[in-house]
């Protein structure tokens, strides 16, 4: 017997262009060690998804506090997963407001949203906002992981130009900024994404390569065949199912990302991958999020990284949703003047993203990890940067923190804090659990409290 023999976490599967990395089994505990990792040891995701142009508060917010509080109708498609929640009322982001630049609300809801910074007004290349406290974390602890973080979308958008009364298309396009002076844009692209989490490198993302790639027909997981039948050779049982079902979700990415790109060279949209369509994205919107959604799922599975950030759309977005009979665009009907018919077509937009989220909820829910599952070691906001979306409102935002955060979150509850707290707040304490220490974040006046008791 070999005594204290084990797989090393970071782990992957190699072949010709392609690296897969291994989630966790129990093959990378040393022999001898306790069955389990330790909290102390369990690495912690952080998660972002942000909805643009506001909710029907009303439909959003709980009329009870603490752990008796009652699903609201846009929270119903989050029934099975009440007690993996924490409902947050109270927070807002004062610097979201105008503050003396006159229209713009959604441009700065974007840009506020995970900086708490007032950003400059222009359409220019002088744009300014603030450190976002995804990049805070990702600066603090990406060297551990392949990717420092990541950063997704649902809607193709710009980075130049006026989008929103001479606030520039970086502000209402990106929530992430690295740099006071550098967004983040997110790709909105699957097969980008894909190629980005599982190629080494080699493989060469330009269209005609991705086109020469699909006539050939490989799965990813063709290219690490004999690695991946060596390593099975020397798994327990409990791995060896594991691997399997940690291998056929990848597969089934892939499945979907090949059916999409097929779907739309058959239409005729895309008879070859290019960058300014790329020809991975689904058809239906539904498609597109779970997708991304599955892909963030993998990467925290394999801890290729620990922090994402992801926008089912763009702020101030104008996509319509014929599947759930709104053809209407979005941004256009927020502005509702109290119409009840279109009160109610943005109430069921707002009851779609909601079950969007729990679909990735519960994914993360069901996928082991170390003593718990993946829900148990993150921390996944959800929310917008303007709460009611006729009024521009930027105070008693729509919040959720979902997730244990290695048991530093106390979920299934409602809490309402002081009015006007800072959002920047709960990002404080979000960096504290996950082991970053800083006293300031945008315009933050301390942590936010509760979240554990």
């Amino acid at each position: 017997m070999i005594m204290k023999k084990h797989l090393e976490r970071r782990t992957f599967l190699r072949g010709a262009g392609a690296a897969v990395a291994l989630p966790f089994l129990d093959a990378m505990t040393p022999a001898f060690a306790a069955p389990a990792r330790t909290d102390a040891k369990t690495p912690c995701r952080m998660a972002f998804s942000y909805v643009p142009n506001g909710i029907i508060m009303p439909g959003w917010t709980p009329r009870t506090e603490g752990t008796g509080f009652e699903l609201t109708p846009i929270m119903k498609p989050l029934g099975a997963l009440r007690e993996d929640v924490l409902v947050l009322t109270g927070l807002s982001h004062i610097n979201g407001r105008a503050l003396g630049d006159g229209p713009g609300d959604h441009a700065r809801a974007g840009a506020t949203f995970l900086t708490g910074v007032h950003p400059k007004k222009t359409d220019g290349a002088d744009i300014r906002a603030g450190v976002s406290v995804d990049q805070i974390a990702a600066n603090a602890i990406g060297s551990r992981t392949k990717f420092a973080s990541i950063e997704l979308g649902c809607e193709t958008a710009g980075m130049v130009g006026n989008c929103d009364s001479g606030y520039s298309c970086a502000y209402s396009n990106s929530i992430s900024w690295k740099t006071p002076v550098m967004p983040m844009p997110p790709e909105t692209n699957p097969r980008a994404v894909f190629e980005r989490l599982f190629g080494d490198g080699e493989i060469p993302l330009d269209p005609a390569a991705r086109a020469r790639l699909a006539r050939q027909n490989k799965s990813i997981l063709d290219f690490v065949r004999e690695d991946t039948e060596r390593l099975s050779a020397t798994l327990g049982k409990s791995d060896k199912r594991k691997m399997d079902e940690y291998l056929f979700s990848i597969r089934e990415i892939e499945r979907r990302i090949e059916a999409a790109e097929a779907r739309n060279r058959e239409s005729g949209r895309e008879v070859a991958p290019s960058i300014a369509r790329p020809s991975g994205i689904p058809v239906e919107f539904e498609d597109h999020a779970k997708l991304m959604y599955d892909l963030q799922v993998v990467a925290f599975q394999t801890d290729m990284t620990r922090v994402t950030s992801f926008m089912l759309a763009r702020e101030g977005s104008n996509r319509t949703y014929r599947s759930i009979g709104v053809p209407e665009a979005h941004h256009g009907l927020t502005h509702h003047l109290n119409n009840q018919e279109k009160i109610d077509k943005i109430a069921k937009i707002n009851t779609l993203h909601v079950e969007l989220f729990a679909y990735f909820l519960s994914k993360l829910k069901a996928t082991p990890d170390g003593d718990g599952t993946l829900l148990d070691h993150s921390m996944v906001v959800y929310g917008s940067g303007i709460a009611d979306g006729n009024a521009h409102t930027h105070h008693d935002l729509p919040v959720l923190l979902a997730g244990g955060g290695v048991g530093g979150v106390r979920t299934g509850r409602h809490v309402r804090y002081a009015s006007e707290t800072p959002m920047a707040n709960l990002y404080l304490s979000m960096l504290e659990l996950m082991g970053v220490h800083t006293d300031q974040m945008g315009d933050s006046n301390g942590r936010a409290d509760h979240l554990s008791v």
